[in-house]
C-alpha cells in the first residue's frame, strides 16, 4: 500500500509503481490561499490522479466558507484570513473590503448564487479525518487525552498549541497540516508528522509518501 498526501506532479509518477493499493490523502485548505481558489477545487474534481483512491479532508478554511453560507457573522474574520481571495476567485466583489452587515449580506448572496453546485457538494463531502494503517490523517491535529474515535471536528480542524506541544502517544502517528513548520521542511516527531510547509508563501509544497514501513517526501 502507498499513501500520498498531495505534493507536486512527481507524485503522478508513483502511479506506475507496484502496490496493492494506492491512496492519496489531501489534508484540506484548498481555498483562501490565492486568487485561483476556485480553480484548485476544479483541479481536484476534474483531474484526479489515475489509479489512486482519492481522500479529501476538510480544512478550517472550508469549514468557514460553509459557515458563511448560513451565517454572515463569521464573514469579517473570514475576509481577514483569505476569504476575500476565495470570493474574488468566484467573481464576487468584496464591497471594497467592507465588513458591515449590509456588505456581508451582499457577499453572502453573491456566493450563494455563484458557487457552483458541485463545489458546494464537494465542500460538504469533505471528511474530518482518515485512517490508514498506523497513521491518522487530519487537517490540524487532535486533542491529547481524547481517543481518536471521539475527537471533535472543531479540534480536528482548528487545534494548535495543546496538540503541537504534546508528546502523547495517540496509538497512531498523526499526519497533519494547518500549522506551517518553522522552516519549509516537514516536522517529523515520534507522535506526529507536520507537512504544511507554507506553499502559498514559500513555494514549497510537501507530499509525504508512505510505503510499508518506509516514508519519504516529495517537495516542489
Amino acid at each position: 500500500m502507498r499513501v500520498f498526501c498531495r505534493g507536486d506532479d512527481e507524485a503522478a509518477e508513483a502511479v506506475h509503481g507496484a502496490a496493492l493499493r494506492k491512496v492519496i490523502v489531501y489534508l484540506g485548505d484548498y481555498i483562501d490561499r490565492g486568487l485561483e481558489s476556485s480553480e484548485v477545487v476544479d483541479l481536484l474534481l476534474d483531474h484526479p490522479l489515475d489509479g489512486f483512491e482519492i481522500i479529501t479532508l476538510k480544512g478550517n478554511h472550508e469549514d468557514v466558507l460553509l459557515q458563511f453560507l448560513d451565517n454572515i457573522s463569521i464573514g469579517s474574520s473570514w475576509l481577514q484570513f483569505g476569504g476575500d481571495a476565495t470570493l474574488y476567485s468566484y467573481g464576487i466583489p468584496t464591497q471594497g473590503g467592507g465588513t458591515d452587515q449590509r456588505s456581508l449580506e451582499n457577499m453572502q448572496a453573491y456566493l450563494l448564487r455563484k458557487l457552483p453546485a458541485r463545489h458546494r457538494a464537494f465542500f460538504k463531502s469533505l471528511r474530518p479525518s482518515h485512517v490508514e494503517g498506523d497513521y491518522f490523517f487530519v487537517h490540524a491535529g487532535v486533542l491529547p487525552g481524547v481517543p481518536l474515535e471521539k475527537q471533535s471536528e472543531k479540534d480536528l480542524l482548528w487545534i494548535r498549541g495543546s496538540f503541537l506541544d504534546s508528546q502523547a502517544n495517540y496509538g497512531k502517528i498523526i499526519v497533519h497540516g494547518h500549522t506551517i513548520t518553522p522552516t519549509p521542511v516537514p516536522e517529523v516527531l515520534s507522535n506526529r508528522i507536520g507537512i504544511d510547509t507554507g506553499a502559498y508563501s514559500t513555494g514549497v509544497l510537501t507530499c509525504l509518501v508512505l510505503q510499508d514501513n518506509e516514508k519519504a517526501f516529495l517537495r516542489t
